[in-house]
Protein backbone atom coordinates (compact mmCIF):
# COMPACT_ATOMS: atom_id res chain seq x y z
CA UNK A 1 0.00 0.00 0.00
CA UNK A 2 1.16 3.39 -0.78
CA UNK A 3 1.67 6.00 2.01
CA UNK A 4 0.30 9.20 1.26
CA UNK A 5 2.99 12.30 1.64
CA UNK A 6 0.92 13.49 3.59
CA UNK A 7 1.28 10.93 6.58
CA UNK A 8 4.53 10.63 5.87
CA UNK A 9 5.87 10.78 9.96
CA UNK A 10 8.85 12.26 8.81
CA UNK A 11 7.87 15.15 6.81
CA UNK A 12 4.66 15.83 9.71
CA UNK A 13 8.11 16.19 11.93
CA UNK A 14 9.47 18.06 9.90
CA UNK A 15 6.23 20.32 9.55
CA UNK A 16 6.11 20.58 13.80
CA UNK A 17 9.65 21.69 13.77
CA UNK A 18 9.10 24.56 11.50
CA UNK A 19 5.94 25.59 13.54
CA UNK A 20 7.92 26.17 16.32
CA UNK A 21 10.12 28.07 14.20
CA UNK A 22 7.88 30.48 13.72
CA UNK A 23 7.42 33.60 15.51
CA UNK A 24 6.03 37.12 15.23
CA UNK A 25 8.57 39.73 14.50
CA UNK A 26 8.83 43.77 13.96
CA UNK A 27 8.88 44.30 10.25
CA UNK A 28 11.82 47.20 11.39
CA UNK A 29 14.09 43.83 12.65
CA UNK A 30 14.01 42.33 9.36
CA UNK A 31 15.62 45.30 7.31
CA UNK A 32 18.33 43.73 7.20
CA UNK A 33 17.10 40.52 4.74
CA UNK A 34 14.94 43.19 3.28
CA UNK A 35 18.03 45.13 1.90
CA UNK A 36 19.76 41.82 1.26
CA UNK A 37 16.99 40.40 -0.71
CA UNK A 38 16.46 37.98 1.40
CA UNK A 39 12.98 38.94 2.75
CA UNK A 40 9.78 36.63 0.84
CA UNK A 41 6.33 37.60 1.59
CA UNK A 42 3.87 35.06 1.58
CA UNK A 43 0.31 36.14 1.32
CA UNK A 44 -2.18 35.50 4.08
CA UNK A 45 -4.67 33.70 1.58
CA UNK A 46 -1.60 30.64 2.49
CA UNK A 47 -0.08 28.99 5.40
CA UNK A 48 3.24 30.29 6.40
CA UNK A 49 4.42 26.76 7.59
CA UNK A 50 3.31 25.03 4.38
CA UNK A 51 4.86 27.28 2.12
CA UNK A 52 8.16 26.87 4.65
CA UNK A 53 8.40 22.89 4.08
CA UNK A 54 7.61 23.65 0.89
CA UNK A 55 10.63 25.82 -0.12
CA UNK A 56 12.57 23.64 2.28
CA UNK A 57 11.21 20.29 0.52
CA UNK A 58 12.41 21.76 -2.94
CA UNK A 59 8.89 21.49 -4.71
CA UNK A 60 9.80 23.92 -6.92
CA UNK A 61 5.89 22.88 -9.09
CA UNK A 62 4.18 24.29 -6.22
CA UNK A 63 6.14 27.18 -5.19
CA UNK A 64 6.57 28.39 -9.04
CA UNK A 65 2.37 28.07 -8.96
CA UNK A 66 2.28 30.27 -5.53
CA UNK A 67 4.45 32.63 -7.44
CA UNK A 68 2.83 32.96 -10.72
CA UNK A 69 -0.46 33.54 -9.01
CA UNK A 70 1.48 36.18 -7.09
CA UNK A 71 1.32 34.85 -3.21
CA UNK A 72 4.56 34.53 -2.63
CA UNK A 73 7.50 36.48 -3.93
CA UNK A 74 10.47 39.07 -2.88
CA UNK A 75 9.12 41.84 -0.67
CA UNK A 76 7.97 44.78 -2.78
CA UNK A 77 9.70 47.97 -2.31
CA UNK A 78 6.17 49.24 -1.48
CA UNK A 79 5.18 46.45 1.06
CA UNK A 80 8.54 47.10 3.00
CA UNK A 81 7.49 51.07 3.23
CA UNK A 82 3.83 50.17 4.23
CA UNK A 83 5.21 47.77 6.81
CA UNK A 84 7.95 49.95 8.09
CA UNK A 85 5.15 53.05 8.71
CA UNK A 86 2.73 50.82 10.08
CA UNK A 87 5.51 49.28 12.67
CA UNK A 88 3.71 46.27 11.76
CA UNK A 89 4.64 42.82 12.97
CA UNK A 90 5.23 40.17 11.21
CA UNK A 91 4.69 35.79 10.92
CA UNK A 92 8.37 35.11 10.24
CA UNK A 93 9.83 32.04 9.93
CA UNK A 94 14.13 31.10 8.74
CA UNK A 95 14.42 29.02 6.05
CA UNK A 96 17.80 29.66 4.72
CA UNK A 97 19.00 31.15 3.10
CA UNK A 98 15.30 33.37 3.08
CA UNK A 99 13.21 35.02 5.95
CA UNK A 100 9.58 34.17 5.19
CA UNK A 101 7.55 36.33 6.29
CA UNK A 102 3.68 36.97 6.49
CA UNK A 103 1.42 39.97 7.45
CA UNK A 104 -0.43 38.78 10.82
CA UNK A 105 -4.65 39.00 10.46
CA UNK A 106 -6.43 41.78 11.45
Amino acid sequence: MEQSIQNNPQQEIYRAKVNLDTSTIPWRELQRFFASGAAIAVSKDLDLVEVAFQISDDNKAQVEQWMQAGQVGQVTDEQALTWYEADAHMWAVVISPYVLVQEMAD
